[in-house]
C-alpha cells in the first residue's frame, strides 16, 4: 500500500517537471487578461460620467437596470415638466450643452408647444367638398371657444383658417411649414386636407405632382414639414362609380395621405378618412373631426403626437408605399425567396430570325434603375364631356371643341353687333370685335392668376399629359361653334343686319380665351391652317413656355403676358406651377427680343391695385429695356366678382380707376424716355381702361402707324413661303385713326355710346371690358 502511494507521488512529481513550464505561462497569461479587462471597464466608467448624460432611451439594459415592480405595482412614468431624478454624487459640468428631447422625433424644438393652429386645405370644382370645409371650420372654431381657458391664455386651440388649394401658392405651405409668429413661438400648425377624387385633371394632380417633387428634390429635406404639429386628411368619393378603394374609391385622398407621411416623418395625428358624397360624407366628417380635436387636446397636454404603438403614422396605413423605402428586410427576403428567380448569361441570349430573344428574360436596360416602367397607358382627355369642368364651363358660355379647345362669344362681339363700340383692338390694331373669333386650342394652363375670371374652372399642367387632337379638328370645331352663336344673337334687339352679314365670315382670331394656347403641340399647323383661311392671329401666352415660344411660326401679332415686374410679385399675382417661372419668364423675354423684327411683339400689362402698380415703374421699365417690344399694353384689371377671386385676395378695391391707370401710363413712359428707349404714348381706349406704349419704329411722318393692314400682311406671308421673301412688322401698318390718339377717348365715332345706368357722358369711370 505504502509502495502504491509512493509510486503516484513519483508520477504526479514528474509530470509537473514535465508541463509546468506551460501552465505557469497559461496562468500568468489568464492573469493579465483579466487585469487589462478590469482596467478598461475602469476607464470607460470614468469617461461616461464626465460626459453628457445620454438620453434615457439610448441607454442600454446593461447599463440601466430597470426595478422589478410588484403585482400591484404600476411604473413611474416621469412627465416631460418633470424635475429630473437628483444624482447622489457631485455634478459634472463639461463644454457641451445637453440637446432638448421631445416626443416623437420634436428634438431641437426652440419653444415649448404651447398653441395649436388648425389649417383646413380644399379643394373643390363643384362646391360640395367646399361647403363640408366650411362645415369643419365652424365645427373648430366652437371647439376653439369651447376649450378657450380664460385663466391660462398662454396655451389653447386657436380659431382655424381655411385655404383653397386652388387659391394659394404651394411653396407657402407645402415646400416648408410656416413659421411660428413672433408673439407666440410656441405655436404649431395642425394641416387637415380635404379633397375629393376625379378622374380627370384638376388643381388636386398639381398639388399632387408638387407634394412629390418636393420629396425628391434634392435641394429640400425630405422631412420639409416635420415641424408641424401632425396632419390629417379626409376624402370624399362617390362609390356609385368607384365601390371599393381597389376600383379607385378616395384614390386622390390616399395619394396625398401618403406624400404628408413622408414629408412629415409620419406625424399622422388622426387616420385618413372616407366619405361617400351620396351616403354618409357629412356623418363620417364628423366622426372623423370631433376624433381629430381629441388628438388635438391631447397634443397641447403631452406637447406632442407620442410615440404611439409600432407603425403608427407609417405610411403603409393608407396605401402600399416603394418597397425599397417602406417594407423590412424580412419581409424582403421572404418575397425575394417566393418569386421565382431566372437568371441568365447575357452570352447565352440568342436573336431568333425575327430578331427577337429566343430566352424567356426580358433584357436589362442598364442606363435605368428603380422601378420597372408601368405598362402603357392612352392618354386621356384633359376636359371629357362627363367631367364637372365641362359642365362648368359650358355652363359659363364656352363651347367645347375635341377633348382640350374652346371657343366663347366675347361681350365686345355683342357689343360690335349692336353698333355699340368694338374692344381696345380695333382702336389699336383695327380689329372689328364683331368678326374677330375668340377661341384657344388648350384649356390648360401652367398659371393660376388672381384676376382670371375662368372661376378657376379650367385644368392646370406643366407638361402635356393628354389625348391630343388635330389641327383639324380643331379648327373646324372652333369655326362651327362661332357660327352658330353668332346665329344665336340674330334675335337680340339692336343688332344691325349688315354688321350680322358680316359676322358670317371670320376675319380674327383672338387665341386668348383660356389657357395657354402656346402649349398645343401642334399650334403651328393650326395657325397655318388659320392664315390659309385669311383670318389674322393674335396669339397670346403667358411667358412660362420658352421652348415653345421660340418654336413659334409666324403670328399677325405675338402677345406676352407681363403681370409683374419681380419675381416676389409675379409669384403671388401669376401663381405659377413652375418652380423655375422666373428664369423661364426671363428666357421668353430674350426670345421675345429677338424677334422683334419678325414679329409684332405685344407686352400686355394687367394692372392690379395693391398687388403690382405701386412703386413698380422701374422694375417695368427694366422689362420693357430688356425685351424691346414694338407694343406695350397698360390695362386696369376686371374683377369677375366671384368668391374664388375674393378667396385669392382679389376684391373691388384691387380694380383701378381710369385715371390712376393714365398715371402710371406716364410715369412710365417717362422713365423709358429717361433711359433713351424710343417710345411714346400712341392710343388709348379708356372705355376699356386701356393705353397703349408703342415703339418710336411705328411713328411714320409725326404719325402714330399702329393699325394692321391684314391684306397686306397676308400678301406677304404668301410672298415668303412662295420664294422665302422676309418682312418684318413695318412692312403691314397702317394709320392710326386720330379720335384713337391718347388724349382723345379711343371710342368710334361712327358707333353709338351707352353708358350704365346712372351715368352720362361726364361720368369719369367708364365701363371696364370684361
Amino acid at each position: 500500500m505504502a509502495e502504491s502511494s509512493l509510486a503516484q507521488s513519483e508520477g504526479l512529481l514528474a509530470l509537473w517537471h514535465s508541463y509546468r513550464l506551460p501552465l505557469l505561462v497559461a496562468i500568468s497569461t489568464v492573469f493579465f487578461i483579466v487585469k487589462a479587462y478590469r482596467k478598461s471597464q475602469t476607464k470607460a466608467k470614468t469617461a461616461a460620467s464626465s460626459s453628457v448624460p445620454p438620453s434615457p432611451r439610448s441607454q442600454s439594459p446593461e447599463t440601466t437596470e430597470k426595478p422589478r415592480l410588484g403585482e400591484n405595482e404600476k411604473p413611474v412614468i416621469a412627465r416631460k415638466d418633470s424635475p429630473p431624478a437628483k444624482s447622489s454624487g457631485p455634478k459634472r459640468v463639461s463644454g457641451k450643452k445637453p440637446a432638448k428631447t421631445s416626443r416623437r422625433g420634436e428634438a431641437g424644438d426652440a419653444q415649448p408647444l404651447t398653441h395649436i393652429q388648425p389649417i383646413i386645405f380644399f379643394a373643390s370644382l363643384t362646391g360640395a367638398t367646399e361647403r363640408y370645409a366650411n362645415v369643419l371650420l365652424e365645427d373648430m372654431r366652437a371647439a376653439a371657444q369651447k376649450k378657450a381657458d380664460p385663466e391660462n391664455r398662454e396655451r389653447g386651440l386657436l380659431p382655424p383658417q381655411i385655404h383653397d388649394l386652388s387659391y394659394i401658392d404651394f411653396d407657402d405651405f407645402f415646400t416648408s411649414a410656416p413659421k411660428a409668429p413672433s408673439t407666440s413661438p410656441g405655436t404649431r400648425y395642425i394641416y387637415c386636407l380635404l379633397i375629393p377624387t376625379y378622374n380627370i385633371d384638376t388643381v388636386i394632380n398639381t398639388f399632387l405632382s408638387h407634394l412629390d417633387e418636393t420629396h425628391h428634390d434634392f435641394r429640400i429635406d425630405t422631412g420639409s414639414l416635420s415641424t408641424l404639429a401632425g396632419y390629417s386628411v379626409f376624402g370624399f368619393g362617390d362609390k356609385s362609380e368607384w365601390p371599393t378603394e381597389e376600383e379607385g374609391f378616395c384614390s386622390q385622398a390616399k395619394e396625398l395621405d401618403r406624400w404628408m407621411a413622408k414629408l412629415t416623418g409620419k406625424r399622422r395625428a388622426y387616420p385618413l378618412g372616407f366619405g361617400d358624397v351620396n351616403s354618409d360624407a357629412e356623418e363620417s366628417l364628423k366622426e372623423w373631426s370631433n376624433g381629430l380635436q381629441d388628438i388635438m387636446s391631447d397634443i397641447l397636454a403631452n406637447g406632442g403626437l407620442g410615440e404611439g404603438v409600432a407603425g403608427s403614422g407609417d405610411p403603409l396605413e393608407s396605401d402600399e408605399e416603394d418597397l425599397d423605402d417602406e417594407e423590412g428586410s424580412d419581409t424582403k427576403a421572404k418575397n425575394k425567396k417566393n418569386k421565382p428567380q431566372a437568371v441568365m448569361d447575357l452570352e447565352d441570349i440568342k436573336m431568333g430570325a425575327d430578331g427577337q430573344a429566343t430566352a424567356s428574360p426580358l433584357p436589362v436596360d442598364f442606363t435605368t434603375a428603380g422601378k420597372p416602367a408601368a405598362p402603357f397607358q392612352e392618354a386621356k382627355e384633359m376636359v371629357p364631356t362627363t367631367s364637372p369642368t365641362y359642365a362648368a364651363l359650358t355652363k359659363q358660355g364656352y363651347t367645347i371643341v375635341g377633348s382640350h379647345s374652346g371657343v366663347k362669344i366675347c361681350r365686345w362681339t355683342k357689343s360690335a353687333l349692336r353698333g355699340r363700340g368694338s374692344c381696345y383692338k380695333y382702336s389699336f390694331y383695327g380689329i372689328r370685335s364683331h368678326l374677330c373669333m375668340e377661341a384657344t386650342p388648350s384649356l390648360s394652363c401652367s398659371n393660376k392668376c388672381i384676376f382670371c375670371w375662368r372661376h378657376g374652372t379650367n385644368p392646370v399642367g406643366t407638361t402635356w399629359r393628354w389625348k391630343v387632337d388635330s389641327p383639324e379638328l380643331i379648327f373646324n370645331g372652333v369655326k362651327e361653334g362661332h357660327y352658330k352663336k353668332i346665329k344665336m344673337l340674330r334675335g337680340v334687339p339692336g343688332v344691325r343686319a349688315e354688321r350680322f352679314a358680316e359676322a358670317m365670315r371670320i376675319r380674327h382670331c383672338a387665341l386668348s380665351l383660356v389657357g395657354e394656347p402656346i402649349f398645343y403641340p401642334h399650334i403651328n399647323r393650326f395657325l397655318g391652317m388659320l392664315h390659309d383661311e385669311h383670318i389674322s392671329s393674335f396669339l397670346v401666352c403667358n411667358a412660362q413656355h420658352p421652348d415653345q415660344l421660340e418654336a413659334l411660326h409666324r403670328v399677325t401679332q405675338l402677345y406676352v403676358s407681363i403681370d409683374a415686374s419681380n419675381r416676389e410679385s409675379l409669384r403671388k399675382i401669376d401663381r405659377p406651377l413652375h418652380r423655375d417661372f422666373w428664369e423661364r419668364f426671363q428666357r421668353c423675354l430674350d426670345i421675345l427680343r429677338e424677334k422683334r423684327f419678325v414679329q409684332r411683339t405685344v407686352f400686355r400689362l394687367t394692372l392690379v391695385k395693391g398687388f403690382n402698380v405701386d412703386d413698380e415703374v422701374i422694375g417695368y421699365a427694366n422689362l420693357v429695356e430688356k425685351a424691346l417690344p414694338c407694343f406695350v399694353e397698360i390695362k386696369g384689371v376686371t374683377y369677375c366678382g366671384t368668391s374664388t377671386s375674393a378667396g385669392a385676395g382679389l376684391t373691388m378695391k384691387n380694380v383701378p380707376f381710369y385715371e390712376e391707370i393714365s398715371e402710371f401710363v406716364v410715369a412710365l413712359n417717362k422713365e423709358l424716355e429717361r433711359r433713351g428707349l424710343k417710345y411714346g404714348l400712341a392710343a388709348e381706349h379708356a372705355h376699356s381702361c386701356c393705353v397703349l406704349i408703342a415703339s418710336e419704329r411705328f411713328n411714320v411722318n409725326g404719325k402714330w402707324h399702329t393699325r394692321i393692314d391684314y391684306d397686306r400682311f397676308f400678301q406677304l406671308l404668301e410672298q415668303e413661303k412662295a420664294d422665302g421673301t422676309p418682312f418684318g412688322p413695318e412692312d403691314y401698318t397702317r394709320e392710326t385713326e386720330e379720335w384713337a390718339y391718347w388724349g382723345n377717348g379711343g371710342f368710334d365715332p361712327n358707333d353709338e355710346r351707352v353708358y350704365r345706368k346712372g351715368k352720362g357722358p361726364k361720368a369719369k369711370v367708364t365701363e371696364v371690358e370684361e
